[in-house]
């Protein structure tokens, strides 16, 4: 009889495009999320935690794919044994589950329905530096009202958001400009729907990496890209391209300025005219409520996204420096994008119902602060008791209580005790500031030894002895200040 092959044993590998996170990041999050939700909630909007997976065809327009279901999504077929079972897929977004929700539960919800949303989506998507298959996504939505009014406090809350996770004013600035006006562009263009529009939005959406002079020759008969390949443009006259580079350049040094410059730009369109009053409507509640320029600014070039919304679009650019992979200064970009959405429900109930929200990309907020070095610092592990004798277990047991108690981190240390070197190579593994260390001599005293870790190793490093003296790292107090002299320490690193 043949050996049985033995079964290979599993790798131990993260999937690709995929991370695992760690005590301090896992914390990190945890702290931005809370502060989001705390303005979120200041604003008015309640807490919605929809299903992770959604059906394919509740995703629908929102699919990299559409005729593919299983491209860009993590999707699969449920079981049937007729083979015809749902396709289901884990959430692209936060926004398609929220149109889902309010078309199911629309006659049990207040209209306007304000929500916000916070958790993972995942996207089948290739990855790369800084780009994962799984990242954390902040909604704030309003549903069911046309008032620009809503926009104008997305865009407040944004700007507030920011403030409150550590970006201060003058390291962004919340860029507003408007589906409409584009159309209205398109319009005087006397470009119809079709392959034409199709591919002048394409080149537009290229606007931030080829700038003026690159849309400008991609409308026209061409460029050469960095590659040195050739792409075919549009095809369009100087004379028919020309009311795009208006719109994408229009921008002036006041609100005002910029809106009459989009006025020129829309001529005689409608539908036109009407973006730009909605900018106009938008900037005048800003001002109100003391939103200046120096946070929010009307913004022809935001024009990521706007083949997708159907009025204002919204986009909050962290305006400093950082260093890429190569050393080279660059601007941070983008951390959080929106706009209007007026199509969304209808796909399920053939009405119209108008909704704007914003989507904050909270991986990139956090790497943000950490490129400013204002998150990102050594966390702060537990207060270790060590063990020197096991048959007093209660007695170390009931000292991490206490100090838990009193709402100081702390654990006794559970391994086999037996080494006392490897106790405080544990402790210090795990960043800890303090170790209690108490034996039959302590106990029989009333007395403990509390070891300062942090301070040890600043001593280790380069203390003098006259230093060392004056403030040794290990002191001995009475076991009923221990709490007391615990927290003094504690507190003094963590403050």
């Amino acid at each position: 009889m043949a050996k049985q092959k033995k079964q290979p044993r599993p790798k131990a590998a993260t999937p690709k495009g995929f991370r695992d996170y760690f005590g301090a990041e896992v914390d990190e999050r945890k702290h931005m999320l809370d502060q989001i939700a705390a303005v979120y909630h200041r604003y008015g909007f309640d807490a919605l935690e929809s299903a992770a997976v959604e059906t394919v065809e509740a995703l629908g327009k929102f699919l990299p794919d559409v005729d593919r279901p299983n491209e860009g999504v993590f999707a699969w077929q449920e079981f049937d044994e007729k083979g015809d079972g749902d396709w289901l897929a884990l959430r692209y977004d936060l926004t398609a589950p929220l149109a889902r929700v309010f078309a199911q539960h629309r006659n049990d919800l207040p209209t306007p329905y304000r929500r916000y949303a916070m958790g993972p989506v995942w996207r089948n998507e290739k990855p790369g530096p800084g780009r994962f298959r799984q990242f954390y996504q902040c909604d704030a939505d309003t549903v069911g009202t046309a008032s620009m009014a809503a926009d104008a406090e997305i865009c407040a809350l944004l700007a507030d958001t920011l403030e409150t996770v550590g970006i201060p004013r003058g390291d962004y600035m919340v860029r507003v400009n408007n589906r409409k006006v584009l159309n209205g562009v398109l319009e005087v263009m006397g470009v119809d729907e079709g392959p034409v529009r199709d591919a002048v939005l394409r080149t537009i959406d290229k606007f931030d990496k080829v700038g003026e002079a690159g849309v400008r020759e991609l409308l026209g008969k061409g460029r050469l890209d960095a590659s040195g390949a050739y792409i075919d443009g549009v095809g369009l006259s100087d004379e028919q391209a020309g009311p795009v580079l208006a719109f994408l350049t229009s921008k002036g040094d006041t609100a005002n300025q910029t809106l009459a410059n989009l006025r020129a730009a829309v001529g005689n369109s409608a539908i036109g005219a009407e973006g730009v009053g909605e900018l106009e409507e938008i900037s005048t509640l800003l001002t109100a409520q003391g939103y200046g320029p120096d946070r929010i600014e009307i913004d022809p070039s935001v024009v990521r996204g706007l083949g997708y919304y159907t009025g204002p679009v919204f986009e909050a650019e962290l305006t400093f420096e950082i260093l890429d992979e190569k050393g080279r200064p660059r601007q941070f970009g983008s951390v959080a994008g929106g706009g209007r959405y007026d199509d969304l429900v209808k796909r399920f109930t053939g009405q119209a119902v108008p909704a704007t929200g914003v989507s904050i990309g909270v991986d990139r907020l956090l790497a943000a602060l950490r490129a400013k070095g204002r998150v990102g610092g050594k966390a702060v592990g537990p207060v270790v008791v060590t063990v020197m004798d096991k048959a007093r277990l209660a007695d170390y047991q009931a000292m991490v209580g206490e100090l838990r108690q009193a709402g100081i981190r702390a654990e006794v240390y559970l391994g086999n005790p037996k080494n006392f070197g490897n106790q405080l190579k544990y402790a210090d593994k795990r960043e800890s500031p303090v170790a209690i260390i108490a034996g039959s001599d302590e106990f029989e005293a009333g007395k403990v030894q509390i070891k300062d870790l942090v301070l040890g190793a600043k001593i280790a490093e380069n203390a003098t002895l006259e230093e060392w003296k004056e403030r040794p790292s290990q002191f001995e107090c009475d076991r009923a200040d221990m709490v007391a002299k615990v927290r003094e320490i504690v507190e003094g690193y963590d403050g």
